[in-house]
């Protein structure tokens, strides 16, 4: 695995990774009570993106290090995925 196919590896893990853990113990205006004119109901009642990033950070890393050894070990390779069966031919 390359340097480029590491990076783009752990971009598209982390990016995977924050939009599941964004939705997690999220609270909207509306649940709080408290609606700021001027803001839908459903906007966010506090700013947690920055504490959300950083524990996406970690648990993408994790994820990132399992696949790329994977990659890396050579137990999964390109050989491994018959596109036959796919294609339909």
């Amino acid at each position: 695995m390359s340097i480029t196919s590491a990076i783009v590896l752990y971009a598209v893990c982390w990016f995977m990774t924050f939009f599941i853990v964004l939705p997690i113990r999220f609270v909207s205006q509306g649940d709080a009570g408290e609606v700021v004119p001027g803001t839908p109901r459903g906007a966010p009642a506090t700013h947690i993106v920055a504490r959300k990033a950083k524990m996406t950070t970690w648990i993408a890393a994790i994820v990132w290090a399992v696949l790329a050894g994977i990659v890396l070990s050579g137990v999964i390779t390109v050989r491994d995925i018959d596109m036959r069966g796919v294609m339909g031919g």
